[in-house]
């Protein structure tokens, strides 16, 4: 087995033993730390050009399987563990993770301390990573590739991950509702939950017009999760405002949560280390419970946690808070059908305790109805 280093834009090495493809890789250093859902988070769109550290330290006992993919493909630019498990052990499986990594040509690395790792992180911050095995570059040479590698602030990167072709998920039994999913890198989980409450899916790209989106005659927009700076989606932006001054139903979460907030005219910022994982405490601010849920996002909403604000489409409320540290983690409006959280609701591989949000669109689409009626 070949030696392998990660390489940190600070000029830290950790040294390992090269695993999955071999070569270089270079992206935005990040932590997860759940310990299952390893295939939801490779196959995610939220984690292109993103190196995943797992701080689990068991990856792959469960192999890999077509049931549980996002996407087509995995996204992550590069995979970082400790003790990959050399052995498949679960039924579903029908091929291992390491397979998937090498027939993908995702470069990874094993054998290094994948919590001191994240220590790391977690005390400076999320910064540019580097993966080289089977090198013969000097550790200055790694390390000044990794600083010329792109940074994830001003990174626009919605195009590459939306799909680019519209397609629709039938709703399960009798169609309610239609919802117009504008792709910025959704997940497969998030249509089929909104079919399992007789919603009919119309997944359209990215860089669709409101004249798209009236065309298919929706009773709810929804804003997807994806990858990349918030402040880069100038025409997303624009595009949300249209939908807020037409009062359709509108449900966004994770990038789109953080598009809502800029169109309503808030910043949004970098995280030091950011959020991702599927054991992170929010408060709902309105009952007051605690759900744990699944997030990926580097980047969050500066709204106001205390009280209500005002915007040009009336005044609204900050819903949701992450315990860990205060970030804002929901906004919702009181004169518009608009709401929207930070986090994945659908949260393959779990938990649930947020899929009630739902059906709160669902019931958001039901009082638009009776109203317009």
């Amino acid at each position: 087995m070949s030696r392998a280093f990660l390489v940190l834009d600070d000029g830290t090495v950790f040294e390992g033993e090269s695993w999955a493809a071999v070569g270089e890789t270079f992206g935005e250093a990040v932590f997860q730390t759940g310990m299952t859902g390893y295939q939801e988070t490779l196959t995610d769109p939220s984690y292109h050009k993103q190196i995943v550290i797992m701080t689990a330290p068991h990856i792959g006992n469960t192999g890999m399987n077509p049931e549980d993919e996002e996407s087509s493909k995995i996204w992550v630019s590069g995979f970082v563990v400790r003790n990959p498990s050399p052995v498949v052990s679960n039924w579903r499986a029908t091929r291992s993770l390491e397979d998937d990594l090498i027939a993908q040509n995702i470069v990874g690395i094993k054998g290094v301390d994948t919590r001191a790792i994240t220590r790391h992180l977690r005390n400076l911050g999320s910064m540019r990573v580097g993966i080289f095995s089977d090198t013969l570059l000097k550790r200055d040479e790694m390390v000044i590739k990794v600083r010329k590698s792109p940074q994830m602030s001003g990174a626009f990167l919605a195009d590459d991950v939306s799909t680019q072709n519209q397609y629709v998920v039938p709703a399960i039994g009798e169609r309610k509702f239609k919802v117009v999913a504008l792709d910025m890198g959704i997940k497969g989980a998030t249509p089929r939950s909104m079919s399992q409450r007789g919603i009919e899916v119309h997944v359209i790209p990215s860089r669709s017009t409101m004249k798209d989106i009236l065309a298919l005659n929706p009773d709810g927009i929804f804003l997807s999760n994806g990858p990349g700076d918030p402040a880069t989606m100038v025409e997303m932006i624009a595009l949300v405002r249209e939908i807020l001054s037409a009062k359709i139903p509108l449900f966004g979460i994770c990038f789109g949560h953080q598009i809502i907030g800029r169109a309503l005219g808030f910043d949004t910022f970098k995280l030091p280390f950011g959020h991702r994982g599927i054991n992170q405490p929010v408060k709902n601010l309105r009952s007051g419970a605690v759900e744990i849920t699944a997030h990926n996002h580097g980047f969050a909403v500066a709204a106001p946690v205390e009280g209500d604000f005002n915007t040009i489409y009336g005044s609204g409320f900050v819903s949701h808070i992450c315990l860990n540290d205060g970030v804002v983690e929901g906004l919702e409006l009181l004169e518009t059908p608009v709401f929207s959280v930070q986090y994945h609701p659908e949260a393959a591989a779990g938990p649930h305790d947020a899929s009630y949000l739902f059906d709160q669109f669902v019931n958001l689409m039901e009082r638009s109805q009776v109203s317009n009626a």
